[in-house]
Parts: structure tokens; C-alpha cells; sequence
């Protein structure tokens, strides 16, 4: 039986300007903006090396992550959904 992707992933979402700032203009469906996010994250070495399941902000990071410095990345995604509507 072949699994079908959840609709709620596939709909194009408006992004915030600081999300665009990280993924670039959306509108764009929300499992596209994790992926974006992260190539961005592994482009820019933002991983923690300690806890690879960690993500450092930079300046671009830091308003999606409510200025945190660090998030996981189950934060991070839940963060992001903020900066979509």
C-alpha cells in the first residue's frame, strides 16, 4: 500500500522575512522549508559538533528561534512553523 504524503506538508505556505532571509522567497510548502533550513544549517556549519541533534543560531537564525543561541532540532521546526502562515 503506497504511503501518501500529508496534504497539511504539501500546501505552499507564506513565509515570514526572516524566514525567506534563510530558505528564500516562499511561498513554499513547509517540509520544502526544513529542507532549506537545513542545507542552510550544514552550508554554515551551525550544527553542534558535541550534539549533532543541536543547532547553533547565527544572526540570521536567531529572530525564527525567539533569540535563542541554541536549539534541538524538534525546536527548531516547531520555531519555524511560527514564521509560516
Amino acid at each position: 500500500m503506497a504511503r501518501t504524503a500529508n496534504p497539511a506538508l504539501l500546501r505552499p505556505m507564506t513565509l515570514s522575512s526572516e524566514l525567506e532571509a534563510v530558505v528564500g522567497k516562499g511561498p513554499m510548502p513547509r517540509g520544502q522549508v526544513v529542507k532549506k533550513m537545513w542545507e542552510y544549517i550544514k552550508k554554515n556549519d551551525l550544527q553542534n559538533p558535541s550534539n549533532k541533534r543541536n543547532i547553533f543560531s547565527d544572526e540570521k537564525l536567531k529572530p525564527i528561534f525567539g533569540g535563542k543561541s541554541e536549539v534541538t532540532m524538534f525546536e527548531m521546526t516547531k520555531l519555524a512553523s511560527g514564521h509560516m502562515k
